[in-house]
């Protein structure tokens, strides 16, 4: 019986490995989630549940060539596909206003690509460099835009 569970599992597994793949993807996700908390409340359309979604399968498609023991070009190659692919879920953010010869949407895409990336570094097991990296986001996303708006209300 256990080696049926060896197979489906893809090798052998302990508590300290179920441990760390959960704690992995959970960290992802909720660090999209603080990304996409921000995103949300500004109403746009790539809010919290994308962000989650974006951090979660970036983590995700980042642990299975190391849990599969690939080498780093192989990991490498992996990373390099999330950041190239994620860029068409990000152009989807983006909007060209017509008649207003506006563009919309660039921060949103911005913040995807980080929360892809914040998902990447979890995945790879870098979790300092990821919250280091959610809370630079959050903090321009978030206070700069603050700022933004109280600098655009003052008198000139």
């Amino acid at each position: 019986m256990a080696q049926f569970w060896e197979d489906v599992l893809a090798g052998p597994v302990d508590g300290i490995h179920i441990a760390r793949v959960f704690i992995r993807l959970s960290v992802a996700t909720l660090l999209g989630g603080v990304v996409g908390w921000e995103r949300y409340q500004e109403g746009k359309s790539a809010g919290l549940r994308t962000h989650m979604l974006v951090a979660l399968g970036a983590a995700l498609f980042t642990m299975i060539p190391q849990e599969a023991k690939m080498e780093t070009a192989d990991i490498s190659r992996v990373i390099q596909g999330i950041a190239a692919g994620i860029g068409f879920l990000g152009a989807g953010t983006i909007l060209k206003l017509g008649e207003e010869h506006r563009i919309q949407g660039l921060t949103s895409a911005a913040s995807v690509w980080l929360t892809a990336a914040a998902g990447t570094a979890v995945g790879a097991g870098w979790l300092w460099p990821a919250f280091v990296g959610v809370a630079w986001g959050w903090v321009i996303l978030y206070v700069l835009h603050r700022c933004e708006q109280w600098l655009s209300r003052r008198p000139s």
